[in-house]
């Protein structure tokens, strides 16, 4: 019997031709960027080490461009944001043992943020493998083992002809809702031997739908129908599905009021009548999410952050869409739907009918004026005044990446990223040093519109080996660093828990003068002239430096009634 798919796998006599006289010359390290290429992938990050040379002298033989960081977590870093930025799986390649694991941190991030990363890793010779001690450089006794904790999938290859299918997988893998990083490990002899297989051009890996079942989202839309007082919270998951455009639908039909986590920035707009802004640290919020019926949460586990660190008890019937499996019901009872965002809404959208509700905008004005009073009266002019010119000079369009900062962590609040997918931090893993490279891989990504990393002083010293970077691909980001000669935040920390800080205090360099050092311009602003500073800065192509001295503090959280 012949089936007519049959037919579809038969080779053309040019297919055939091209797979039975490969080029000479090709190397395992050719079948890698063979398979990426025919993926899609356009751009890969990374840093070249001993036991990688195959797939980095494969990249000369390839169109692909390679944008090459000075150390491997900002490499991971930069991948993170590319991911974020496109949606795809972006390639990061990296040496063996003290090459990859330096990218631990970036993937950790990546995968609290659901970051679609494809790392690549070398490792030392097969006749090396199995636990051992036999003295290879880099050799570590499972390499695997350290990142199976952390990433998705581990993808491990031994031969040649198993790299285009494991690539595949991963790549499947770190594009299925929820998005994550992905590790592959090849070793060096398999990426330096020649090989006579052909050149991998059909590559099939689609990434699998995560549909939510019928029946949970019939009880869903039966509770959303049937709710008095409904509100929704709208996490990352909404942002990395495309999927604010759903949920502002749902909300707008429900008159739902609606809050946006901090790894959901954007997901909906910010002075829609409906709107709650991003006031997580604020009992004022807490009080209007706790009072709803029927609680919508889509695309969050309601973490530390989330849930105004852990205070938060909600007293109503709670439904959660998320596509990780592990974050259903991780924190509160739900009725659990384990479902991308956007299918789940769109799901959603079907059935729940229209609600009217004239309080429900009353209600949301009412709350942001609380908000708004509660924060006058803490005598923050100065970081209020800051942000402010942060959001006038930054263009509409372009999007913005902060580290783990005093002036980030006010973000997270009161800044209004404009769009879905505009604003990013490190937030997820919360590890220092992300502002920076995140933002070269956004540039790299886009490059026709200017990028903003925010960093403060003490964060900027983790990222300054890639102001060569920078210069070097002529990347357009404009670097803030807001220097307060210290750890900031921490400082705040250790003066409110113990009555004084320790370790928090730095020695660092002349931010402006190091910039001009590797060839990008830089500028000493002060509060006043920061707009001005900012948006001159941001307007010229290439990298640049605006250096803020400046002693921010935090607004004082509420998580007590």
């Amino acid at each position: 019997m012949t089936h007519d798919h049959d037919l579809e796998l038969r080779p053309t006599p040019a297919q055939t031709e091209a797979a039975l006289n490969p080029p000479p010359g090709r190397n395992g390290g050719d079948l890698v960027v063979e398979t990426l290429a025919g993926l899609g992938a356009t751009t890969v990050f990374g840093l070249p080490g001993q036991h990688a040379l195959g797939m980095f002298d494969a990249l000369r033989r390839s169109d692909l461009r390679y944008i090459g960081l000075r150390v491997e977590n900002n490499a991971g870093f930069a991948a993170d944001a590319y991911g974020r930025v496109t949606g795809e799986a972006a390639p990061l390649l990296l040496s063996t043992g003290p090459g990859a694991l330096t990218s631990l941190a970036a993937l950790q991030e990546a995968a609290s943020a659901s970051a679609p990363v494809l790392a690549i890793s070398s490792q030392i010779p097969t006749a090396g493998l199995g636990g051992g001690r036999h003295g290879y450089l880099h050799e570590l006794p499972d390499q695997a083992a350290s990142f199976r904790g952390v990433v998705k999938s581990v993808h491990t290859v031994r031969a040649a002809s198993q790299i285009p299918s494991a690539i595949a997988a991963a790549w499947k893998s770190a594009l299925s809702a929820p998005h994550g990083p992905v590790w592959v490990e090849i070793p060096q002899d398999v990426l330096l031997a020649e090989t006579s297989l052909p050149v991998v051009t059909a590559v099939d890996a689609a990434p699998e739908e995560l549909l939510p079942r019928p029946e949970l989202t019939a009880v869903a839309a039966d509770l959303l129908a049937r709710a008095q007082r409904p509100a929704i919270i709208a996490g990352g998951g909404v942002v990395r599905a495309d999927a604010s455009g759903k949920l502002r639908q749902l909300a707008e039909r429900l008159n739902a009021p609606v809050v946006t986590t901090f790894g959901g920035k954007g997901a909906f707009p910010w002075n829609h009548p409906l709107s709650l802004q991003s006031w997580l640290e604020d009992r004022h919020t807490t009080d209007l999410l706790e009072d709803a019926d029927v609680l919508l949460v889509v695309g969050s586990g309601l973490g530390e952050l989330s849930s105004n660190y852990h205070t938060f008890a909600p007293r109503g019937r709670v439904i959660q869409i998320e596509a990780d499996l592990g974050k259903l019901e991780s924190n509160h009872p739900a009725l659990g739907i384990h479902a991308d965002a956007r299918m789940a809404l769109q799901a959603l959208l079907e059935t729940v009918p229209e609600r009217a509700d004239a309080s429900a905008r009353e209600r949301v004005s009412t709350l942001l004026a609380k908000v708004a009073e509660r924060i006058d009266a803490q005598e923050l002019a100065l970081e209020q005044q800051v942000l402010s010119s942060v959001r006038r000079a930054l263009p509409d369009d372009s999007p913005s990446f902060w580290d783990m900062t005093i002036l980030a962590y006010w973000a997270w609040s009161a800044f209004d990223a404009k769009a879905p997918n505009a604003m990013h931090s490190a937030q997820g893993a919360g590890g220092l040093g992300y502002g920076f490279p995140a933002a070269l891989g956004a540039a790299a990504a886009d490059p026709s519109r200017p990028v903003l990393a925010v960093s403060g002083d003490g964060g900027a010293l983790y990222s300054i080996a890639e102001l060569a970077t920078a210069r070097q691909y002529d990347l357009n980001v404009t670097w803030l660093i807001v220097d307060d000669g210290g750890y900031g935040i921490l400082r705040e920390y250790m003066t409110d828990t113990f009555g004084q800080a320790t370790a928090t205090e730095l020695s660092r360099p002349d931010y402006v003068a190091l910039a001009e050092s590797f060839g990008v311009p830089g500028i000493r602003t002060s509060p006043e002239a920061l707009e001005a500073d900012l948006t001159k800065a941001l307007a010229a192509p290439g990298p640049s430096v605006v250096v803020l001295p400046a002693l921010l503090r935090m607004f004082a959280p509420t998580h007590l009634g």
